[in-house]
């Protein structure tokens, strides 16, 4: 295949959600392009990380565009390709997992293109920034408020599972340890019902896993789910197993639905990260990098940990930089 066929047929396979256009004459010439390489736009963390990404870069005169990997190491690195290829100014990266991320970052340095990790993290490679979460302290923080509303109960002798995300992604590792952790802290040891790890990060799937956990585990009176909206799949399972009422929901990061679930104790606690803010500051060390500035290696955003009992006290918070100022 001829250089100019494979250039366009590059070009014509990415996946682009963004707010803009592909990027064409003389912005692409300048290196004027952001682009933002995501696991999923399906899910609200990764879209509210994007717009603080794009807040932060358009604000200094930046075209953003952010390219969904669909949960596909190929795609991601399909996308990562194409933008390497129309020359973009610089890469936000969220991985599909942390054994993914190299290649991705390998390519970027050949090419001399800075790249700002937002969330995951990476086994390997060169990279500007890093912009996380402490997600073991958060998932402590959870872990702990659970067991608190378990002895409250008093089910601290009940079961508890675990639907989790990657475990192959290095937050997914720290957010299930500190949710062991946190239980402990809080004074259960109670039998794990299991742990399921999620492929596509859908609420049929927690729901599947969910119910099979509350077969095989009657005495279940606690579980955590690890990310946002797959939490409505698990509440849907204990709905159908009328099980309502009888096992306390964690959850981890946020979507506007969890505000009345944690208000009537559907969900016990959920610990918020808070991606607006992790993508405004992923795009602010990225244009530090591009005007030749120092940039911080490590960032670690604050999780909240949000209860059913201080919802009303932190919404203000939650509403700017978890939900990206999405919900009035």
């Amino acid at each position: 295949m001829k250089k100019r066929t494979l250039i366009k047929a590059l070009m014509g396979s990415a996946l682009v959600a963004g707010t803009g256009p592909l990027v064409t004459g003389s912005a692409r010439a300048a290196g004027k392009t952001i682009v933002y390489l995501t696991p999923g736009l399906d899910l609200p963390f990764w879209r509210y990380l994007s717009k603080g990404i794009e807040a932060a870069v358009t604000a200094k005169g930046y075209t953003f565009q952010a390219l969904d990997s669909h949960n596909s190491a190929q795609t991601q690195l399909q996308n990562a390709q194409d933008a390497i290829t129309k020359g973009v100014a610089g890469i936000v990266i969220s991985p599909t997992d942390s054994s993914t991320a190299p290649s991705v970052l390998e390519l970027a340095k050949k090419a001399g293109i800075p790249v700002v990790i937002g969330d995951i993290g990476t086994n390997s490679g060169d990279y500007v920034s890093f912009i996380s979460s402490n997600n073991y302290e958060g998932a402590k923080g959870v872990g702990m408020a659970l067991a608190a509303a378990l002895k409250k109960k008093g089910w601290e002798k009940g079961s508890v599972g675990l639907i989790t995300i990657s475990q192959a992604r290095k937050n997914g590792q720290a957010r299930t340890k500190g949710f062991r952790d946190g239980l402990v802290a809080g004074g259960v040891t109670t039998k794990e019902a299991g742990l399921q790890q999620m492929q596509t990060y859908t609420t049929d799937e927690t729901f599947k896993f969910t119910q099979d956990m509350l077969t095989a585990n009657p005495d279940m009176r606690g579980l955590f789910i690890q990310t946002d909206q797959p939490a409505l799949g698990a509440l849907r399972a204990i709905k159908a197993a009328r099980r309502e009422g009888q096992v306390l929901v964690a959850a981890f990061d946020g979507i506007p639905e969890f505000v009345d679930l944690l208000k009537s104790g559907q969900i016990v606690v959920s610990g918020m990260q808070q991606p607006y803010l992790m993508g405004q500051q992923s795009g602010d060390e990225l244009l530090k990098a591009l005007a030749g500035q120092p940039a911080q290696k490590d960032i670690a955003i604050e999780i909240l940990v949000v209860t059913s009992e201080n919802i009303d006290k932190v919404l203000p918070t939650v509403k700017r930089t978890v939900f990206a100022n999405e919900v009035s």
